[in-house]
């Protein structure tokens, strides 16, 4: 839907109507919600083929299903399995008094239902709806992830208000529970290794922090967070939009660091608002942060001052490419926070902004809420990722291979979600890099997106949104395509599986394209089904000269499927460990080094063993982990391209490097983007080539490219390559400048005062007839 000038949308904000409450039920697990006469119950099969459970309690603790127009089914048992295994569900039902020994379950939807499937109950009377999306452990061969459940209750009695206040449940027991009411400031104490979690209830909303160390407060010295000397020792610019890992007062001792954030976006360091600000707007005597401050602090014998340099949470600074500074409403959403753990004792004030004059608040002043933890306890480094605007936030992930590598390194970085190893701790990025081209590495690749594409259409649907001729595809044959939207811009990259006549596979790196394809199923009124397995299906790359070497010694596949040595380029293979009753796994010789290399896939729940299998058999290969700096230097030499570098939604895939997946000559079926692809082939702007600079600088990503004085590409990737001895580098640049051998000029500082000379070379830079991929 094409929205006109005249829309403004913020999706973050409230997205339901009044007295609608939404819930999810993820798949394998249940969610218990609470309802009341007459409430209406909807409850949508998102993905479809999952089937629900349902358990009632009415208002006395006993099963009775008839509250809800139900009937039981005997063979209802998967709630009861889930709960006897999950101790804080039963000491939930255990506190409201419910009697599960005897509960009698309903099953809704049936395992042939439709994606989008809906069901709506309404209640007769009081009670605890117990809802479960059934399933087991995925196997890896087959294509049946439990999925989510969508559930929209519709309260029939509510009170309409402008705006929401939604606290998430406490992390555990808090130690305290301050409200801190809108244009106002609390203060609160902390010891060594307690939490402290600040909540934004409405979304949009400003909160100042400031913490003193508390011994010595006590000794008369006030000892703050401080600015620049965080900032020095964390690397950052000012502003920086997000947050700092830790936290330091001036005598270079760390106060806090940060354990959550389930908004990405904040002002590290700025002034809490002050007087003076509303001043020089005009209104005089509007009430201010650092007043709010100055008098809380006052019984702390604490000085006042003009400002307080503070950590801003969930405000939105930017500074433009002309380094001119601005700010905008918030990012945070109603029940988002910032989780910290306190590092020494600390007295902390948090503020609720006043601001009203201004975006800063969404001109909206709304509470926050802070809670405090003890230390015993221990949370999960994460922050949130938020597949649209309105999904609900997932924190990061450890990948099912997590336990394996975080005993190999603690430098992980965040990606797509989850949490990889960015390099390892006894071996590094380069040895990593030569172990891939010289030996055999290892590397865990699991947050790739994972769609199960099935039903009678479903050659129809990766047909019509896939550029490749999907069509010429056999089973267990794998192939490399774009995604693309209607302008022939590139939504995804990734890979195509064909499990059988009506079974494939997708693997992208985008989290959406599982729902363009949804989208294009429904207009194209197609009777498939998109089912995530994302997080069923995790995997690891065994990449290199050795890699072969590696995985005959303990993979097992049928005698009518090929083995691991007969195994071909873009082939995959059904197979297990060891033997044919062992762990299930598929095999496929793929990969993003550009070297001999395959991918195992298999259920996180097994990754520990496959890593362990990996590991036992590459020891004499000298096999080593390799993490993402690594992966980051081979795939630059292989000319492999990389969504936000050299591909997004403004880059087709000519421009790309990619064009080879677009065969406008020999795929006679539509697809989307295709009449744009024409003419953009037919006419096109902008090229990926390879360049080759002078010295030993090199170029970064964003690097503007020149021929004179004119800007005529940008650098999307580069590197010194240690195998070859030289500086490379990708670049989209105008075709007309795109020609083996012509020179260029890549600029440094402001693009003009310094300039490394470059000329365009073939790529990919190493192996460029891909003998040792083929090998």
């Amino acid at each position: 839907m094409l929205h006109t000038s005249k829309d403004i949308r913020s999706p973050g904000l409230r997205t339901l109507p009044p007295g609608v409450e939404r819930y999810f039920v993820r798949g394998g697990g249940l969610s218990i919600i609470e309802v009341l006469p007459e409430d209406k119950i909807e409850i949508i099969n998102e993905e479809g083929k999952q089937i629900c459970e349902i358990i009632v309690f009415n208002s006395k603790g006993k099963s009775d299903l008839s509250i809800l127009n139900l009937k039981e089914n005997s063979n209802a048992d998967f709630s009861k399995k889930t709960i006897s295994n999950d101790e804080k569900i039963s000491k939930i039902l255990k506190k409201k008094n419910l009697n599960l020994s005897n509960a009698k379950a309903s099953i809704i939807f049936n395992d042939d239902c439709l994606m989008g499937e809906k069901i709506t109950l309404t209640s007769k009377d009081k009670c605890i709806v117990m809802i479960a999306a059934p399933g087991d452990a995925m196997n890896v061969h087959e294509q049946n992830p439990p999925t989510d459940l969508t559930i929209y209750l519709n309260k029939a009695k509510f009170i309409e208000t402008d705006e929401q206040f939604i606290l998430p449940d406490p992390l555990s027991d808090p130690i305290i529970e301050q409200l801190v009411k809108r244009r106002t400031a609390e203060t609160y104490s902390v010891k060594a290794g307690e939490y402290i979690q600040i909540i934004d209830p409405g979304g949009r909303q400003c909160s100042d922090f400031l913490a003193f160390d508390t011994q010595k407060l006590n000794d008369g010295i006030e000892s703050i967070i401080d600015d620049k000397t965080t900032r020095t020792f964390m690397g950052g610019a000012y502003p920086g939009p997000g947050l700092f890992s830790k936290f330091y007062d001036g005598d270079h001792e760390a106060m806090i660091e940060v354990v959550r954030d389930t908004v990405g976006r904040h002002d590290t360091f700025n002034l809490a608002c002050t007087s003076k600000y509303y001043e020089d707007m005009g209104y005089m005597g509007h009430i201010n942060c650092t007043d709010n401050f100055n008098n809380r602090l006052d019984k702390y014998d604490i000085n006042s001052r003009k400002s307080w340099s503070a950590i801003n949470l969930f405000f939105n600074t930017a500074i433009d490419a002309n380094n001119v500074a601005s700010f905008d409403e918030p990012w945070s959403r109603p029940g988002d926070y910032v989780l910290f753990r306190a590092l020494k004792d600390l007295t902390c004030i948090s503020s609720a902004c006043p601001c009203d004059v201004d975006a800063a608040n969404g001109w909206n002043p709304t509470d926050i809420f802070v809670r405090t933890y003890s230390k015993e306890k221990k949370y999960s480094k994460a922050i949130a990722f938020r597949m649209k605007t309105d999904s609900e936030p997932k924190l990061t992930q450890e990948t099912g291979f997590h336990k394996k590598t975080s005993e190999l390194t603690r430098n992980f970085v965040e990606y797509k979600g989850f949490w990889l190893a960015n390099n390892f701790t006894n071996s590094g990025t380069i040895k990593e890099y030569t172990a891939c081209r010289e030996s055999a590495i290892a590397t865990d690749l699991s947050p790739l997106r994972k769609f199960e594409i099935l039903g009678p259409d479903a050659e129809n649907l990766m047909q019509y949104t896939l550029t490749r001729n999907v069509k010429k595809l056999s089973i267990g044959q794998v192939v490399y395509t774009a995604m693309c939207y209607e302008n022939g811009c590139m939504l995804d990259d990734g890979t195509l599986f064909k499990l059988g006549q009506d079974n494939f596979r997708w693997i992208g790196g985008d989290e959406y394209s599982g729902e363009w394809l949804k989208e294009q199923a429904k207009k194209k009124n197609y009777k498939v089904w998109i089912k995530s397995a994302t997080d069923h299906i995790h995997n690891i790359a065994v990449q290199g000269p050795n890699s072969r070497k590696i995985l005959e010694k303990f993979v097992w596949t049928a005698p009518i499927q090929p083995s691991i040595t007969e195994l071909e380029w873009f082939r995959f293979n059904i197979a297990r460990i060891d033997h044919e009753t062992g762990t299930p796994i598929v095999i496929s010789r793929t990969g993003y080094t550009g070297e001999l290399g395959y991918e195992i896939w298999c259920h996180p729940k097994d990754a520990a063993e496959v890593w362990d299998k990996v590991w036992e058999a590459g020891k004499e290969f000298d096999i080593t982990p390799l993490g993402l700096e690594a992966l980051d230097m081979v795939r630059i030499e292989a000319g492999l391209i990389f969504y936000g570098y050299e591909f997004d939604d403004q880059t087709d895939p000519f421009e790309a490097g990619i064009g080879f997946t677009v065969p406008l000559k020999t795929k006679e079926d539509d697809f989307i983007g295709k009449e744009e692809l024409i003419k953009r082939k037919a006419n096109p702007q902008k090229k990926l080539v390879g360049l080759e600079l002078v010295g030993h600088e090199p170029a970064l990503h964003g690097d503007c490219v020149h021929v004179g004085r004119g800007q005529v590409g940008v650098i999307t990737s580069g590197m010194l390559s240690p195998k070859l001895g030289k500086n490379i580098a990708l670049c989209r640049i105008d075709v007309k400048y795109s020609e083996i051998g012509t020179e260029v000029e890549i600029g440094k500082l402001d693009g003009h005062q310094k300039r490394i000379g470059a000329k365009v070379v073939p790529f990919p830079f190493y192996d460029p007839t891909k003998s040792r991929v083929r090998a």
